[in-house]
């Protein structure tokens, strides 16, 4: 396992996941996010704490880098990928997105808009990781 392919993919999917986030979460359905105004961080507390986020989703998705790159099976990047990240998406979805609907006071319009953008979003890191992180030639029957 490359350190260096690991970060690689690890820096290409949080890129993608901060992009398609912003672009789901933070202008699609952003609207749908205000009647729980008591529930959520209003954006500019988001922003001062912003940076423990983007270091956080940094190492999370360097550890996802490496879980894929230790059952990588040298088929098709995209497609080894996309598996990957829709297994990685339905765990955030029940995990994650469903856990909070049963915790926080948030209706199901919300919780069905996040449990769609978070399976796309890990999904497409999933692609991002088959496409960015190249296994090494083989040496000696091992990777």
């Amino acid at each position: 396992m490359s350190y260096r392919r690991l970060t690689a993919a690890a820096l290409a999917g949080t890129v993608v996941y901060f992009a398609l986030g912003f672009a789901v979460f933070g202008k699609f359905i952003a609207a749908d996010y205000r009647p729980y105004s008591a529930v959520y961080r209003p954006a500019q507390e988001i922003l001062r704490v912003f940076p423990i986020g983007i270091a956080a989703t940094f190492v999370g998705i360097f550890v996802l880098a490496a879980m894929y790159a230790k059952s990588y099976r040298r088929g098709s990047g995209a497609s080894e990928g996309a598996r990957f990240g829709a297994l990685v998406g339905v765990f955030a979805v029940c995990a994650f997105v469903l856990h909070n609907y049963v915790n926080l006071n948030i209706g199901i319009k919300l919780t069905v808009e996040q449990a769609i953008g978070y399976f796309i979003e890990w999904l497409a890191v999933g692609v991002v990781f088959g496409l960015t992180y190249k296994s090494a030639p083989e040496t000696h029957g091992r990777r």
